[in-house]
């Protein structure tokens, strides 16, 4: 089985990130069951804004797209800003509206059969909040969340470490991230023998 990682980082990928950190510790946690994946951050690409699959010339958002629909397991990395997703992730979940309209022979979205999962940074309060935003904008857009689907680190409010400053992954952490990882795997193999039902 294979994953799509979309990393809603506000920087480029010239800059270390601890979305993307956390995002590539849940790629790790899912190799033992059978997964591998790639990391896309979003901000190296010319996401255009809009809620249609191509925006026009210099779009980069079709060939997401197609590496998103290509995997079994989708994974939104975002850090908190404002107690909400970051814009780019934002804008990611705005272009994944198309998919309402795309739809296979019997009535059933493209994304029907596809499993999706969070993982959230920041040092401020909102993990909560963020992953149920990012949850319902997956589900509402033919993903399916398996229990324990959002992996999570919040550092102290206005502090100066971020994630990607600590020695060592907290152990609740990478518990959690273990669990999303099984439970996401389990549920991409169950989904992809046994398909949703036509509309």
């Amino acid at each position: 089985m294979t994953a799509v990682v979309l990393v809603g980082s506000l920087k480029s990928s010239s800059e270390p990130s601890s979305s993307e950190l956390l995002a590539r510790q849940v790629l790790d946690a899912m190799a033992p069951h059978g997964v591998t994946g790639t990391v896309v951050r979003l901000a190296d690409h010319d996401v255009r804004p809009g809620v249609e699959v191509d925006m026009g010339d210099g779009d980069a958002w079709p060939a997401i797209r197609r590496q998103v629909l290509d995997a079994d397991i989708l994974v939104v990395a975002t850090p908190i800003w404002m107690g909400q997703p970051s814009s780019v992730t934002k804008r990611a979940l705005e272009r994944l509206d198309a998919e309402l309209s795309e739809t296979d022979d019997e009535g059933r979205m493209l994304t029907y059969g596809k499993v999706a999962a969070v993982a959230v940074v920041g040092n401020e309060d909102g993990a909560h909040h963020t992953s149920a935003e990012v949850f319902q904008a997956l589900n509402d857009v033919g993903f399916t969340l398996a229990a324990g689907a959002v992996t999570y680190w919040v550092g102290e409010a206005m502090g100066s470490v971020d994630y990607k400053d600590l020695d060592e992954v907290p152990e609740k952490v990478a518990a959690t991230t273990a669990t999303l990882a099984s439970n996401t795997a389990h549920l991409a193999r169950l989904l992809k023998t046994s398909a949703y039902p036509p509309v």
